[in-house]
């Protein structure tokens, strides 16, 4: 499969906008966004991180939870390449990655 970056981030906001309304109701001060590649300090062991969620969950927020900078939902762009999947499995697995991480979020 040979999904051009932008095809990749258009596909996230596809997902992103196709989430269930109650997902999308729980969402807070959190944004999501596409990057190339994991860094080492977001993926140590170099695994292939498909995404990462960086910030603090509504469930573990306190009541002095303000004045803070967004969370953000992370998506891989190249470590999903890397699993060589049709165009069909691919958009399936950015889903999974996408709705797995905004779980983790709320």
């Amino acid at each position: 499969m040979g999904v051009h970056i932008t095809e990749f981030e258009s596909e996230v906001e596809r997902i992103i906008a196709g989430l269930p309304p109650w997902v999308v109701a729980e969402m807070d001060n959190v944004y999501v966004v596409v990057e190339r590649r994991p860094s080492r300090d977001q993926d140590p062991t170099g695994e292939g991180l498909l995404g990462i969620y960086e910030g603090v969950s509504l469930d573990e927020r306190g009541v002095d939870y303000f004045g803070v900078a967004p969370d953000r939902i992370v998506v891989f762009y190249e470590p999903h390449m890397a699993l060589g999947l049709s165009d069909t499995d691919l958009r399936a697995e950015i889903r999974v990655t996408v709705l797995h991480l905004s779980l983790i979020h709320i």
